[in-house]
């Protein structure tokens, strides 16, 4: 089997709060692996950890108040990430391994050019001449679809639309063509039309640049047209991860299964939602303050209490090789109490 581009083991991230109110365990021994060439989804609600997991890896965690625990591993190509010196690490950075941030607005810089911000890059990595890193900014405008870029790289980001800072920003992000893009919500606050745009554009460049993609989104259906596996994460654990048609066909996690009901189905028929759309009831309790045992039991219907007390391990749920689907509830030892609540 190909050896993982990426692999995290236990990784655990950490914020002292103000006021000594205690320390938020955002990530809390996350483990997962992406593989060359593929799309990895990482999914669930907001304050799940995912946005923290993503820039741990790149160790953009400010510290303090922020800090990655002794005992967490993150091994890129072979090297571990938290181990690297602050120079070989920046040569990584933006190179290597590139960000898509969520808010193209605050992400861009509003004072420089987008052409001076993606030449930044191929400058610093690549060592081209301002010369030629213009013209590779202007390659990059074209390759993302946006029109006129040889005039358009000269524009400030307040003269672009949504859409169009979006594509500036994955432009900057695959300027040095790097082996792993980390898209964190690359769709939010863009209409429908642009979202699906900017999801086709992703795949397209992906296939070309035959460079892996972690997807980070809370948009199951995102999901389930570009990922080959999904990663679901809840109060900074992951829950269960499997191949994108194995956990769609046969999620086993109470988090999951809620997180799929919770998506609106459109009867064509008729042209409109079938019933009353499902929540999850509760919220997701503070990273100061994780439930003991199951963090899910407060939420989950078929808790019972040894989900109180006892915190499930990831659990193989025994589809095709090991590991290809794990799952971290006690269910998959005592499956009848789901038939039961049924």
């Amino acid at each position: 089997m190909t050896e993982p581009l990426l692999r995290v083991r236990d990784l655990k991230t950490y914020f002292v709060t103000e006021h000594g109110s205690g320390t938020a365990r955002a990530v809390d021994g996350v483990s997962f692996e992406v593989y060359p060439g593929e799309t990895l989804g990482l999914v669930g609600e907001s304050g799940c950890g995912k946005t923290v997991t993503s820039l741990s890896i790149l160790r953009l965690i400010p510290e303090p108040p922020g800090h990655i625990r002794p005992g967490s591993f993150i091994e890129f190509e072979g090297r571990n990430l938290l181990t690297l010196a602050p120079r070989e690490l920046r040569a990584i950075r933006g190179n290597r391994i590139a960000m898509i941030f969520q808010e193209p607005m605050t992400s861009l810089n509003p004072v420089f050019t987008v052409g001076d911000q993606i030449a930044e890059a191929a400058i610093v990595h690549q060592g081209l001449s301002r010369r030629r890193a213009r013209a590779r900014a202007v390659e990059m405008l074209k390759l993302v679809g946006i029109p006129d870029p040889a005039e358009r790289v000269d524009h400030y980001p307040h003269q672009m639309s949504g859409g169009m800072r979006q594509r500036v920003m994955i432009a900057m992000a695959l300027v040095c063509h790097p082996k792993l893009l980390i898209a964190d919500e690359p769709t939010t606050a863009l209409d429908v039309t642009i979202q699906a745009q900017i999801l086709e554009l992703l795949d397209r460049l992906q296939r070309d640049l035959g460079m892996a993609v972690m997807l980070i989104t809370h948009d199951l259906g995102v999901v389930a047209g570009t990922a080959d596996r999904v990663v679901v994460m809840y109060a900074g654990e992951v829950v269960e991860q499997a191949a994108t048609g194995e956990l769609f066909a046969r999620p086993l996690h109470p988090y999951t299964e809620g997180l799929m009901a919770s998506v609106p189905r459109i009867d064509t028929r008729v042209s409109q939602v079938r019933g009353r759309l499902h929540s999850i009831p509760g919220q997701v309790p503070a990273a100061t303050a994780w439930p003991a045992g199951c963090r899910f039991h407060p939420r989950c219907p078929y808790a019972w209490d040894r989900c109180r007390q006892e915190a499930p391990p990831p659990l193989d749920a025994g589809a095709g090789e090991p590991g290809a689907h794990t799952v971290r509830c006690w269910l998959l030892t005592e499956p009848q109490r789901r038939s039961a609540r049924a």
